[in-house]
């Protein structure tokens, strides 16, 4: 079988994204490299593929098995993948980059299938350079965060309401 499957960070998936095509012959392991490389990732850190969508679920496949756990090793044809079915790449447990894999399209595979990124938008970058972010855009982004801290913030008449019961429970 050959795969299509859209694939982007988490959350981003309208500003960055890659559609690939991957042969069912292909393994885990070979399906991160080829997202690893569209978004020009280093392949330096551990990984899982998460077929439940979440971090550290007991329903994936380990890059590096732990007693018991399933090997990245399995080939992709092996997994039983359905059309719009999502899972999730689990890259680099400390930055915890999340992948979200969305099949696409599985075709009978007519001859030999090169893993290939057939569709390409925006770009994401694995280590944000701060240091040549300038004195005024360091601010403005620390700006943007205090706004968005200010909208999560409560309204006064929510503000109030809490405030009543809690006077009336301490009452």
């Amino acid at each position: 079988m050959v795969y299509t499957m859209k694939v982007y960070p988490k959350g981003r998936g309208r500003e960055a994204y890659r559609v690939i095509k991957i042969s069912g012959s292909e393994t885990l392991n070979g399906l991160c490299k080829a997202i690893l490389d569209s978004f020009d990732f280093t392949d330096d850190h551990l990984y899982e593929f998460c077929m439940d969508n979440k971090m550290y679920s007991r329903d994936s496949y380990q890059s590096a098995m732990e007693t018991g756990g399933r090997s990245a090793k399995i080939k992709i044809d092996k997994l039983g993948l359905k059309e719009k079915q999502k899972f999730s790449l689990h890259y680099d447990f400390g930055d915890d980059w999340m992948f979200v894999i969305n099949v696409q399209k599985i075709q009978e595979e007519a001859g030999k299938c090169k893993t290939c990124v057939i569709k390409s938008k925006g770009e994401v970058e694995q280590y944000p350079d701060f240091e040549d972010l300038g004195d005024d855009d360091w601010e403005m982004e620390f700006a943007e965060n205090d706004e968005e801290e200010d909208e999560d913030e409560c309204d006064e008449e929510t503000k109030k309401l809490i405030d009543k019961l809690f006077r009336h429970k301490n009452r």
